[in-house]
């Protein structure tokens, strides 16, 4: 299991997979919102989205659980 965690505290701008989702390290998982600025956050390495642990509008801070990959 591979967590993608946020860098920063933001705000959950885009989600861009679903739980169960095929995703290829580099794909966009969701993008995050801090001071106008939009960081998109990828996926580290290839696999299926077992967990997804946010949602639009969620604030997230650095260090938390953003999903996991299986």
């Amino acid at each position: 299991m591979i967590e993608v965690r946020s860098e920063i505290a933001a705000i959950v701008f885009e989600v861009a997979v679903e739980a169960g989702q095929q995703v290829s390290a580099g794909d966009m998982v969701v993008v995050l919102e801090s001071m106008k600025m939009e960081i998109p956050v990828e996926a580290p390495a290839s696999g299926s989205i077992a967990r997804l642990c946010t949602e639009v509008g969620a604030s997230v801070a650095e260090g938390d659980l953003i999903a996991v990959i299986a």
